[in-house]
């Protein structure tokens, strides 16, 4: 098929649904008939243009610009209203100035605790045992033995 024979047969096609949208009947054998001319801004009976009055135009309600008509208005009033807050002195400073540290403490003293509660648990161990008898350092034992010999001496004072 050569570029001449596809443009016509394009034009056919065109033609026959410029027909079908008019609402005529498509006959294949009259291609070459007269386009039908629309008569949009133009008054045949008159002869002169039509005005062009906005009521004339199918109005859509649902449209784009009907929903977004007052959109950037309300959007910069509430702006506004925001940065008017935002420069009260109280919302800009922290409730809590020291929260931050206090978050990063919390980790270090966590293992801090930990070793404290170790250490007590020694001490009281050590106690124990000194009191005991059973003490493994030497300063234990001797305070063991002091104390075992003033409790004899006070036991035999009171003989």
């Amino acid at each position: 098929m050569s570029l001449a024979e596809a443009s016509e047969a394009r034009k056919a096609r065109l033609i026959a649904l410029r027909k079908r949208k008019a609402g005529e009947a498509v006959d294949e054998a009259d291609v070459d008939a007269e386009p039908v001319v629309k008569h949009r801004s133009f008054d045949p009976t008159t002869r002169t243009l039509k005005k062009h009055t906005p009521d004339e135009d199918a109005q859509m309600e649902d449209t784009v610009e009907h929903q977004v008509e007052g959109l950037a208005e309300k959007i910069i009033a509430e702006d506004a209203e925001r940065r008017a807050q935002d420069l009260d002195l109280f919302n800009i400073a922290p409730k809590r100035p020291n929260w931050d540290l206090k978050r990063e403490l919390d980790k270090k003293l966590s293992k801090l605790e930990r070793k404290t509660q170790e250490a007590i648990h020694t001490l009281i161990r050590q106690r124990l045992a000194a009191q005991k008898g059973d003490s493994d350092d030497i300063v234990g034992a001797m305070n063991a033995e002091q104390r075992a010999g003033e409790n004899d001496a006070s036991s035999d004072e009171e003989d």
